[in-house]
């Protein structure tokens, strides 16, 4: 049974290396034996794998951790080079920390992706706004979305009644421009898409005159979009396959609808309740009143008891927005707010006068003193 060796000494650094380190290191010894410049070398083709095996456990802290405190055993199930299952796997898992990207430096790993893949159409984005009643109850809205369909003409393939396809002359069939080089380090291939084709390594003969040889044109779709109770601003919900068509008969990007929540004239919501406040008379609130108030669903009865001080909150239970996931709906919150008017009649103002005389409609006292005395004892007055 082989011994598998130190990670750290895989890639030469010290058990104390920063991450930048061991992707440095990483970089410079992938290079070192990456199998393009070493064809047929068995034995650099290993050692490019045990360099990925160490790079995929030291640059993942919890992996790292794992194999300081227990060695090879800690991290046995990332073993086989990461788990990764060929080098192509290698190449799409850490060709981002090589710039360009680590196949193309050297003619392999996922610079080809099919052409289907290719010619995803690209996602939508709608804004769609909605008063806090909606958002209360759910709603369905039907809107009309311009965007790319398939062009009509030609189904979406491109081409004229009489095309066919052949094999793009740039690039010779293969969808890829390769430019050798020479450096220091040996000969580098690099690879580019070839751009008449656009990787495909196919061209149509004879574009199809509405489309231009795209396969899609402008077009208009009317949809129904289902809005569940509870949702919030920022919420999206994505529609699979309903954003722009891809070209020559790739696959549709996806449509993603954005909730846009209106402000609210009388309520302001927080998380799933709702707030208002609601202005009542001095009578209202010395005898108490029973009155219908708005809510998100109509109206409702609500009881102001007698005594009832200005600012005092009222909660009148699931009459708020319902939770979205899971069982329940918020409340909603009543500030209540005595009004003082501004505009008084001299009459008015006799009768106010009158009733200033009553005790019972002073400021409440405690201990037999009126609460304006304490405040002239406190203030020394």
């Amino acid at each position: 049974m082989t011994t598998k060796r130190d990670l750290y000494e895989v890639l030469g650094v010290s058990k104390n290396a920063s991450q930048e380190d061991i992707k440095k290191a990483y970089r410079q010894m992938a290079m070192k034996y990456h199998p393009d410049k070493n064809p047929g070398d068995s034995d650099a083709e290993e050692k490019f794998k045990e360099v990925a095996e160490a790079y995929a456990i030291l640059s993942d802290p919890d992996k790292r951790q794992r194999y300081d405190r227990f060695g090879h055993s800690g991290v046995s199930g990332a073993g086989d080079f990461g788990g990764f299952s060929n080098i192509e796997d290698i190449f799409s898992a850490f060709g981002d920390i090589f710039g360009s990207g680590f196949g193309d430096i050297f003619g392999t790993g996922t610079r080809r992706r099919s052409a289907r893949s290719r010619n995803r159409g690209t996602d939508l984005k709608v804004s769609l706004k909605l008063t806090l009643e909606e958002i209360a109850t759910g709603v369905t809205k039907t809107i009309k979305v311009k965007k790319y369909v398939r062009c009509s003409a030609c189904n979406g393939t491109g081409g004229d009644k009489n095309s066919r396809t052949i094999d793009c002359l740039a690039c010779h069939g293969s969808g890829e421009i390769r430019h050798v080089s020479q450096s220091m380090f040996g000969q580098f291939v690099n690879v580019m898409t070839c751009e008449r084709c656009n990787g495909e390594g196919k061209i149509i003969s004879n574009p199809c005159r509405t489309c231009n040889g795209d396969g899609r044109e402008v077009g208009y779709k009317t949809m129904e979009i289902n809005i569940p109770a509870g949702v919030a601003g920022g919420n999206y919900i994505p529609y699979r396959g309903e954003g722009n068509a891809g070209k020559k008969g790739g696959p549709n990007g996806d449509l993603i609808v954005y909730i846009d929540e209106l402000s609210h004239p009388i309520f302001e919501r927080e998380d799933n309740n709702v707030f208002m406040v609601l202005p009542i008379s001095f009578p209202q609130a010395a005898l108490g009143v029973s009155m219908e108030i708005p809510t998100l669903t109509g109206k409702a009865k609500i009881t102001i008891p007698a005594g009832t001080q200005s600012g005092r909150i009222l909660r009148m239970r699931n009459k708020g927005i319902p939770y979205l996931r899971g069982a329940g709906i918020g409340d909603q919150l009543v500030q209540v707010q005595v009004y003082v008017p501004t505009k008084l009649t001299a009459e008015e103002k006799k009768m106010i006068r009158e009733l200033e005389k009553l005790e019972n409609l002073k400021p409440s006292k405690e201990g037999g003193r009126n609460i304006f005395e304490k405040f002239k004892d406190a203030l020394n007055i």
